[in-house]
């Protein structure tokens, strides 16, 4: 039995050695990898996005701002002229923090009279909420203290931080990753079955009839890449049902919007997986380099850490993900409803990089066919 236990094995190997792109594959990536998750996942949350209505501007208010600035948790990136647009910040996105600052905070200060900060915050990162709720609330506490040393008890709060959850308030985790989880599972299915178009054509021997088909090259493209686009269509609205249905996620924004920039998120992983089988010499190579983007595309998009935690150059490899985008969209239709007008960047972004993979798989599908 265990005769010839040495030729077999001599034999695998040689297998293995004659599928370089396999073995690089199997070999390689898991380091690449390693090194990048390794810096990626950092449950600790950091700069988070803060925008901020000084309607005092006085030096009282700056010193609550640099207190803010220095706990590293808040960075402050631009301040808005009214509660409306800082409301608006944090709808599209733009901000998860909002801190309103009331005219005459100083003057109540220096009067030893209680001051209100409202901080308005985004909800449907409960991680991201929770922290930043907790924290400010800290700050204020502390500042009460340093304002009322030596004073009567009853004025420990002079500095008041009241925050507001603008949405997800009960900061249900569901919330949070369910809309990410239903861009997850349409980019896996449609990349993944799309990478597998072409390998196996060649692994059946047919490319040679469809190279003499009459169908033109742009036909068979389209033929094999609509099943697909209408498959992954179907799929996101049965995701999206039992999303309501089972976890309670309802939709707060625009269906047809969310249903349009899905549509154009569908072209974009349906390009990607076709430059994938135009490359691959085998559905195990497809699948194993659909994994390779997978895997980057969970761990980065936002779908489970914030990516503002994340040292910059993963942060911009991060923005190289179509998913990095569409989560960002599930996430303003479902849970902020958000509009076009708030999606507007996420948008053209995606379209950009849709219409840039289809040009890719379209020059690779000809030249394969061919």
């Amino acid at each position: 039995m265990m005769r010839g236990l040495g030729g077999i094995i001599y034999k695998e190997f040689i297998q293995i050695t004659r599928n370089p792109a396999t073995l690089v594959i199997t070999l390689l990536i898991p380091i690449i990898q390693l090194i990048i998750f390794g810096y990626a996942i950092d449950t600790e949350v950091r700069n988070v996005r803060t925008e901020v209505l000084d309607l005092d501007n006085t030096p009282q208010s700056r010193e609550f701002l640099n207190r803010f600035r220095a706990t590293g948790l808040y960075d402050i990136r631009g301040y808005v002229a009214s509660a409306s647009e800082l409301e608006s910040a944090i709808v599209s996105g733009q901000a998860s923090v909002g801190i309103q600052i009331p005219s005459g905070y100083g003057r109540e200060l220096s009067g030893r009279r209680p001051a209100e900060i409202l901080v308005l915050i985004d909800g449907s990162n409960n991680t991201i909420a929770s922290q930043t709720m907790s924290t400010a609330q800290t700050l204020g506490i502390r500042m009460s203290i340093e304002q009322v040393s030596g004073s009567s008890p009853e004025q420990s709060l002079l500095v008041d931080v009241r925050p507001r959850f603008l949405f997800n308030p009960a900061l249900r985790s569901a919330n949070f990753f369910v809309p990410g989880l239903v861009g997850v599972i349409l980019f896996l299915v449609t990349m993944l079955l799309t990478s597998f178009a072409i390998v196996s054509e060649k692994e059946l021997g047919t490319m040679e009839q469809l190279a003499v088909s009459p169908v033109s090259r742009g036909g068979l493209m389209l033929g094999k890449i609509l099943p697909y686009l209408l498959l992954g269509m179907i799929q996101m609205n049965v995701v999206l049902f039992f999303a309501q249905f089972i976890f309670k996620v309802e939709i707060a924004g625009s269906l047809p919007l969310l249903e349009l920039l899905a549509l154009v998120f569908v072209f974009s992983s349906l390009g990607l997986g076709l430059i994938i089988s135009t490359i691959a010499k085998t559905q195990l190579q497809a699948m194993l380099m659909s994994f390779m983007i997978l895997l980057p595309s969970i761990l980065l998009s936002g779908f489970i850490f914030p990516r503002e935690s994340m040292p910059l150059p993963i942060y911009v490899i991060s923005a190289l993900l179509p998913v990095t985008y569409f989560v960002e969209i599930l996430r303003g239709v479902i849970l902020r409803s958000a509009g076009m007008e708030a999606l507007w960047d996420e948008a053209l972004v995606l379209t950009c990089m849709g219409l840039a993979l289809l040009a890719i798989a379209t020059v690779r599908f000809r030249k394969t066919v061919g």
